[in-house]
C-alpha cells in the first residue's frame, strides 16, 4: 500500500516541477524534460523526475508507517 501512495506524490510531483521548469522551455538538464501535445494542451514529463519522487513518497510513507 505504501508503493501505492508513493505513486501518487511522484506523480503530484511530477507533474508540478515539470510543468514549472518546462513552460520556460527549458529540458531540464538531467531531469530530461519531454513535452507531449494532448488534445490541444501541453503536458510536460519526465522519468528521472517520476522515479526520484516515487522513490521519496514511498520512503516517507514507509517510515510513517
Amino acid at each position: 500500500m505504501n508503493f501505492i501512495k508513493g505513486l501518487g506524490v511522484g506523480l503530484i510531483l511530477t507533474l508540478v516541477v515539470t510543468g514549472t521548469i518546462g513552460s520556460t522551455g527549458s529540458s531540464g538538464g538531467f531531469l530530461e524534460i519531454m513535452h507531449f501535445d494532448v488534445e490541444g494542451h501541453r503536458l510536460y514529463w519526465s522519468w528521472p523526475m517520476f522515479i526520484a519522487g516515487t522513490g521519496l513518497g514511498w520512503g516517507l510513507s514507509w517510515m510513517m508507517d
